[in-house]
């Protein structure tokens, strides 16, 4: 056993699952209730109302036999889950023209205190990529807090503030940052020929002033020939994970794969092969967001690895020991932290450019951006 009761080799831990509609329903439970998920992520898939949304986080942490990672992507902009149910808050970008640290760390309280009342207990984000191109096509596009190394530390940092203080645990993405590559990892693997040194300079000296103060990091799927030079994508990467992330840099808090089915993985690899590859890089969790009904395969896969998931899942125990509670729901107080997000709006972009919402705007797409 290891700390909270845990199996230690229960690999159902080290898997964060997507959740297939708005309702759990008899088959998810009964998939869940065996394989035992350290954790879920929801998307727009599984928000319909409120009171819906409250009862399905219920629902999972009800069939848990371990307190689980309940998490989303509540960033602002057109990366806002919640905004299918309510205000679509600023997004990174926004924020950043305004160049307010109060009103970005305000986001984050604000966002923090709306995911409790829902009962999620860590949002994937802050964004620590640094903007090169806000026009670029990577999938980015309006969610980096600078176009510099100290603006990205400060403004990504005052969210993060804002956010843990308010009980949420937070996450920095995507290790160790794509912002310079020209491809979308939703769609295919991108190749970045960048040396350690120039790495080293930017997108690095950001996460290395995170280290102490995110709580997770994901680990984004993009190779880069000076921190890996057999070219394999940082998610599956041990020189990326284990050896910068963990070794040379000291990041202690949980690490986690963005979503293994992305293309960027997809493409590449077989489906044993990269839950294996995830776990063996020095990650702690695996996410898979969308083929839910490969989580039991997921589980056979890594369960032969044995004593070797005992570090991961320590990992995983620890991080679970800082959870917080879940807030108490009524439509009222979504309804008045709703109208926070409002104001917000208002004071990022004037009252004039507050009703105008991202292009995304109600639309569950089959590929939504994390």
């Amino acid at each position: 056993m290891i700390s909270g009761g845990m199996p230690i080799h229960d690999a159902g831990q080290l898997l964060l699952v997507g959740v297939p509609g708005p309702e759990l329903d008899s088959d998810s439970a009964r998939l869940f209730r065996k394989i035992q998920p350290g954790g879920f992520i929801l998307f727009g898939r599984n928000i319909q109302s409120p009171g819906q949304l409250r009862k399905l986080l219920d629902d999972l942490r009800d069939l848990s036999d371990v307190e689980p990672i309940l998490t989303i992507d509540q960033e602002g902009g057109r990366v806002s889950r919640l905004k299918l149910i309510g205000n679509e808050p600023p997004n990174a970008q926004q924020l950043r023209d305004r160049d307010d640290l109060e009103l970005i760390k305000r986001h984050g309280d604000i966002t923090g205190r709306l995911l409790r009342v829902f009962g999620f207990n860590l949002d994937l984000c802050p964004v620590l990529d640094i903007s090169y191109d806000d026009e670029a096509d990577n999938s980015l596009r309006g969610r980096c807090y600078g176009r510099t190394v100290p603006e990205v530390i400060a403004k990504a940092g005052a969210f993060n503030t804002g956010l843990r203080a308010a009980g949420i645990l937070s996450c920095g993405k995507h290790f160790p940052g794509y912002s310079s590559a020209g491809m979308d990892p939703h769609h295919e693997l991108p190749f970045l020929d960048r040396s350690r040194e120039k790495m080293e300079s930017e997108e690095l000296a950001v996460f290395r002033a995170f280290t102490d103060s995110v709580d997770s990091m994901m680990i984004g799927h993009i190779a880069i020939s000076g921190l890996d030079e057999i070219r394999r994508p940082a998610s599956l990467s041990p020189a990326i994970v284990r050896d910068l992330l963990r070794k040379d840099m000291g990041f202690g808090g949980l690490v986690m794969t963005d979503d293994l089915d992305m293309g960027a993985i997809l493409n590449h690899f077989g489906f044993d092969e990269t839950m294996r590859l995830g776990l063996e890089a020095g990650n702690d969790m695996l996410m898979i967001c969308h083929r839910v009904e490969m989580a039991l395969a997921a589980k056979s896969a890594i369960e032969p690895l044995g004593d070797a998931l005992c570090p991961a899942l320590e990992s995983v125990a620890r991080s679970k020991a800082r959870l917080s509670p879940p807030s108490v729901f009524t439509v009222e107080s979504f309804q008045k932290i709703d109208a926070e997000i409002r104001e917000l709006r208002i004071a990022t972009l004037g009252e004039s450019e507050a009703d105008t919402r991202s292009p995304e705007d109600g639309k569950r797409s089959p590929v939504e951006l994390y």
